[in-house]
């Protein structure tokens, strides 16, 4: 995987063994995790305990590191974290043992033993801690002077990470206690518990490998966060500028205000898209790099996270065509569901940059365009959507700079109508959630560019109707098998019907469905009855060959 300084598959005693240390970046997430995450480890680690399975995977830990011996944890840190405060809960339970003289020269150096492999050293005298593990500024304090050294825990003036760090510790210590009460059952619960968990490790050497590495593992469906690092990244530029802490907390809120309504995996995609509706477009690997390259000062900071919370509200209203936005606009409304119909995801920069810069009938005019060409180049047409946008990166940043919408820029990327006729010609679409509603909205356009009758696209009362079934039974039976494969998904073997009258229609032969088809209220579908006397692939290719040429006048800037 490009990027990566080392892959391997490590148990906790190899992770935490050697002198190894890791430190949760200063401006990392807080910890977390509350009673189901909790649960969850303590019945994984049974599971192992009991026999019942070898090991437990514990899923990709991220390091970063220069020299192989200090690492920074860049994904993983609850994981680490909370196993930290699962062996000092052991501890715990073998001090008290200790305190009342059970087994104690044995389990004062189980205790020993315990902390210099997991914990760190702690000076006898001073009682200060040398940790294998550092926390981020908002839990490290406490974590070092309070669980660490195994002090009385307080129970008010905690922030909430802290209480659920503390929280943690009691739910632990109350599970071990409870169930292990010897120094040997205690000694083997660690002992299985570091031996049988395991992680996969990813270590890289910088920042920008380790966002190569999020990109690629969330590519495949692991759903690291890159959110984080870039957090990390920006508000220690901050940090470096010596701020006020009224500083530290404004961006802390505003960077909250985004998460909070994103969620951190929908914020990777989101910065991409502000990203090139105002710079060069790059790609997702090449995002991170491209805003260390911009980004080096607390002022670009706080400009470009004040920007992205602004531009957030845009991001999700575009996402949501019923948004309070949109509320005077019903041109606005049609266009925007029609591109969550398709669900194409090339616009959403240039519906950013025009947006932010156009009055309101260009950027409607602009949406107008954005659909015909969306359903000509990608749904119809199926062409390189890298082409494409480049092609609105030109005109994003045309608008950013003139506050005009140039439409000559949006007609480069315009497929021509001979290709765009064949290709709807051509056009066949298997069952799919979307492309049920996809063929719903062509039926549906047609039906009112032609007969001026207006159906709602998302109505239930309508469905798509296949004339030759999709389920071949008797009457059916002379279509030879290649005939039914070429033309079954047809788009010219389709129509919108009543939900009734589909039913009625079923499988039934052709002259029967063409009295069902003359019942509907649509004219594209009482049309099939009045032209065509059979149905067979010439039919279909004819009927296609019309609504193609409808699509040619309709669809069109």
């Amino acid at each position: 995987m490009k990027g990566i300084q080392d892959t391997s598959s490590n148990t906790l005693r190899q992770l935490l063994g050697n002198g190894l240390t890791y430190e949760i970046p200063k401006f990392q997430r807080d910890y977390s995790w509350e009673n189901e995450q909790w649960d969850d480890l303590w019945q994984d680690i049974q599971t192992i305990i009991n026999g019942k399975e070898p090991g437990h995977y514990l899923g990709y830990l991220v390091l970063q590191t220069s020299n192989n011996k200090n690492f920074k944890v860049i994904d993983g840190q609850q994981r680490i974290t909370t196993i930290s405060i699962l062996i000092l809960a052991v501890i715990k339970a073998l001090q008290k043992l200790v305190d009342t003289k059970i087994d104690a020269d044995s389990n004062l150096k189980r205790i020993e033993s315990f902390r210099n492999s997991y914990i760190g050293y702690l000076d006898p005298v001073t009682i200060i801690a040398t940790n294998k593990l550092i926390l981020n500024r908002n839990n490290d304090t406490f974590y070092r002077n309070k669980l660490v050294p195994l002090d009385q825990l307080p129970k008010r003036g905690l922030n909430s990470s802290e209480r659920l760090m503390k929280n943690c510790f009691e739910w632990f210590a109350t599970k071990i206690q409870n169930k292990y009460t010897t120094g040997e059952s205690l000694a083997e619960f660690v002992d299985k518990t570091v031996d049988k968990l395991f992680f996969t490790v990813i270590s890289v050497n910088d920042e920008l490998n380790a966002f190569r590495v999020f990109e690629t593992l969330n590519a495949r469906g692991v759903q690291l966060s890159a959110s984080d690092l870039l957090k990390n990244y920006l508000f220690s530029i901050v940090d470096s500028d010596s701020p006020h802490q009224s500083e530290i907390l404004q961006i802390e809120s505003l960077w909250g205000n985004i998460i909070g309504k994103l969620g951190s995996e929908k914020f990777a995609e989101f910065l991409r898209f502000y990203w090139n509706s105002k710079f060069k477009t790059v790609r997702k690997n090449d995002l991170f790099k491209a805003i260390r390259r911009n980004i080096k000062s607390k002022s670009e900071v706080f400009s470009l996270i004040r920007n992205l919370e602004k531009s957030s509200d845009t991001y999700i209203a575009l996402k949501n065509p019923y948004d309070e936005l949109w509320k005077e606009s019903k041109n606005i409304i049609s266009n925007l569901n029609v591109l969550k119909v398709f669900q194409v995801r090339q616009p959403f920069s240039l519906l950013l940059a025009g947006y932010d810069e156009l009055k309101s009938n260009d950027f409607e005019k602009l949406l107008k365009h954005l659909t015909i060409i969306s359903f000509r180049y990608n749904i119809i047409g199926g062409l390189n959507p890298n082409d494409q946008e480049t092609i609105y990166n030109e005109l994003s940043l045309s608008i950013r700079q003139n506050k005009l919408y140039d439409e000559r820029i949006l007609k480069k990327i315009d497929p021509k109508d001979e290709f765009f006729e064949t290709a709807f010609s051509n056009k066949d679409f298997k069952r799919t959630a979307r492309n049920h509603k996809i063929v719903k909205y062509i039926l549906a356009k047609i039906e009112k560019n032609l007969y001026s009758n207006d159906i709602d696209l998302f109505s239930e009362l309508y469905t798509i109707e296949h004339i030759m079934p999709e389920d071949i039974e008797e009457h059916w039976e002379t279509i030879p098998d290649d005939v039914y494969e070429r033309c079954v998904y047809r788009l010219g073997n389709l129509a919108i019907l009543e939900k009734n009258l589909n039913k009625e229609a079923g499988t039934k032969n052709f002259e029967s469905k063409k009295k069902v088809f003359s019942k509907s209220s649509l004219k594209t579908t009482t049309a099939i009855p009045e032209h065509y006397q059979v149905w067979t692939e010439n039919e279909i290719n004819s009927r296609q060959g019309q609504l193609a040429k409808k699509a040619k006048s309709i669809w069109k800037i």
